[in-house]
């Protein structure tokens, strides 16, 4: 099946009122058409089991040139060639891209210096850093921007000291970082696909010469590791590392950035759940579950059939994208009940979500994320007992992605 029905309901980020409340969107089209053909020209997955039984299906891809070729496809790949793809890391050698075996080779020499007894030891440096920038909120007369001052700096200098990366212009890594993962959506104009291939390169050159560094001055930190990590005589070529190094550093601040951002403006919206955590620290490990199914840093994940695909009475051809929308599987009354569309933090199987994706391309850095997010959130609002949303609600800025959903701007008063 390959014709699009004119009258099957299909996503349409372009409606009004999308980017603050994608669910809505979610909801009318899992009821109506939870597989379908898009209007861009890949499938789409609503449900939760289905989304599910997707991203853990081993006989599925994730590398581009398993995509049959089309109009649409075509035009992107001509965008690409026109600046040389090769140099859009995110795109080439990270394991994100990558099918087993070679996912298989780069996530175990990765794994073998980005391990959970690692991230265990950081949460007394987690706490630290954000008790700094508690203090620093503090001192602002009463307002301040969660994502400018908490939500954006704690995951960024923690994988920067992880990684043991240079002192460097925190700004300009930030916009860099920005403009790589806007090439993770499907829609995205020439202009952006140029600024992505510049940040590339700025990028590359960034962690080329921190390698050196490294090779230079080795030191106990994850880069150093990496430079030397090795699995039954295979390492990591400089490509590879590369790849996997800018990974690291855009995948190990951009998500968890949306998801202190998110959870937070989840709870200021719902003021019965805010004093819930606020009183009972026992919920702290729950809650940031709920608040990553409530609402999710990454709203889509991509596979691309390599044989017929059916699911339901659909049957998917081979070299097709299709994308599995985790927002919407996560908020699947089917699989959650009734009250899939409230924030409880108590939810018993909270951390059934589909957040961080699974099967083999299960988020490497979920738990540093959770660690971050369960240090941050819980900290920021029992240290400001009076915080809520500015006035007026609207300044609160999302971000305008499909796939990587978060806010730009988080303004709060401070009580």
């Amino acid at each position: 099946m390959s014709a699009v029905d004119p009258e099957m309901v299909s996503l349409n980020p372009f409606e009004p009122g999308y980017f603050a409340d994608p669910y809505a969107h979610y909801a009318r089209v899992r009821e109506a058409s939870p597989v379908h053909e898009s209007l861009l020209g890949s499938w789409m997955l609503f449900s939760h089991d289905d989304v599910l039984r997707i991203l853990r299906d081993p006989t599925l891809s994730v590398e581009e040139h398993n995509v049959a070729s089309n109009p649409m496809v075509e035009a992107q790949r001509d965008r690409y060639r026109e600046l040389d793809d090769e140099r859009l890391v995110m795109r080439t050698r990270s394991m994100l891209d990558l099918d087993p075996p070679d996912h298989d080779r780069l996530r175990r020499l990765v794994a073998k210096a980005f391990n959970p007894a690692m991230v265990r030891s950081l949460i007394p440096r987690i706490a630290v850093l954000v008790d700094e920038a508690l203090d620093a909120m503090a001192a602002q007369a009463g307002a301040a921007d969660v994502i400018t001052d908490l939500a954006f700096p704690l995951p960024f200098t923690v994988i920067s000291e992880m990684l043991g990366m240079p002192e460097g212009d925190r700004d300009r890594l930030r916009d860099w970082s920005h403009a790589i993962v806007k090439t993770l959506d499907p829609i995205i104009s020439d202009e952006e696909v140029r600024a992505a291939f510049e940040a590339s390169n700025h990028m590359i050159e960034h962690v080329l010469a921190a390698i050196e560094w490294k090779r230079r001055e080795p030191a106990d930190d994850l880069l150093t590791k990496l430079t030397v990590a090795e699995d039954e005589g295979d390492v990591l070529t400089e490509d590879e590392l590369v790849a996997q190094v800018v990974l690291l550093y855009i995948a190990g601040h951009e998500t968890t950035v949306n998801l202190i951002g998110n959870g937070t403006f989840a709870l200021l919206r719902h003021p019965d759940q805010l004093g819930r955590l606020r009183s009972d620290s026992a919920l702290d490990e729950n809650a940031i579950e709920e608040l990553l199914r409530y609402d999710s840093p990454v709203q889509f994940s991509r596979r691309i059939t390599l044989a017929p695909l059916t699911v339901r009475d659909v049957t998917i051809d081979p070299s097709m994208f299709v994308l599995t929308c985790l927002g919407s599987a996560n908020r699947d009354p089917e699989f959650w009940g009734p009250t899939a569309d409230m924030l409880d933090l108590g939810r018993e199987g909270a951390a059934q979500h589909v957040s961080f994706g699974s099967g083999v391309h299960h988020c490497l850095g979920a738990a540093l994320a959770r660690v971050e997010g369960r240090v941050a959130i819980p900290r920021l609002i029992r240290r400001f007992p009076g915080i809520a949303l500015a006035e007026p609600e609207a300044e609160a800025a999302w971000n305008g992605r499909i796939v990587l959903r978060g806010l730009d701007r988080l303004p709060v008063t401070l009580g």
